[in-house]
């Protein structure tokens, strides 16, 4: 019975650290991720490394992504800001958290920070807290979802999903209507 109890509660302990995993996240308003985030900023990614942390049950993967900082919109990143988020590769083991967003070398983002080092992924609403930067057919610097839907107006962020399909707006666009709502919101308290 012994040996039937022990393995309960391991199997107990796996059953949670699997939903622990496992997100659920409601997307954020504009106004929520702006008022939620520390630190606002654009940048190019620089490093992503992974590595084991933590000793027997609480061992786990953590992955570092530096991101060299082009513009600050709100906060003080610095010069670059290195982002440490649960999971990642280290050897042929995988520990993935579901939604996170996946960064590489030369990715290029307007990202919205909070709880970095103590937040599994620092980011408002996870992968919602992340906008791609990629140049569009008129060669303008343009926003897209961390999924790679075009994010054409700040109003639709956090209504349905299909929502904020049509062009992209600028990233110039999103940077200005962010510092308005900081300020609008700075202003408020």
């Amino acid at each position: 019975m012994k040996k039937f109890s022990r393995l309960s509660v391991f199997g107990g302990v796996l059953i949670m650290a699997g939903a622990a995993l496992a997100t659920t996240v409601i997307p954020p308003s504009f106004d929520d991720l702006v008022g939620r985030a520390e630190m606002i900023f654009q940048g190019t990614v620089t490093g992503v490394r992974s590595e084991w942390t933590g000793e027997g049950a609480q061992r786990h993967i953590m992955s570092y992504v530096t991101v060299k900082v082009e513009e600050t919109i709100k906060g003080d990143p610095g010069a670059s800001v290195t982002l440490q988020m649960l999971g990642g590769t280290v050897g042929a083991e995988t520990m993935e958290v579901a939604d996170a967003p996946k960064f590489k070398v030369g990715d290029r983002d307007i990202l919205f920070v909070e709880n970095n080092g103590t937040q599994f992924i620092p980011l408002v609403g996870i992968m919602h807290g992340r906008f791609r930067v990629k140049k569009d057919e008129a060669g303008r610097d343009a926003v897209f979802t961390n999924e790679g839907s075009p994010l054409s107006d700040v109003t639709q962020l956090g209504k349905s999903e299909g929502a904020a399909a049509g062009h992209a707006m600028s990233a110039q666009a999103l940077k200005q209507a962010i510092h308005a709502k900081a300020q609008a919101q700075s202003a408020q308290h």
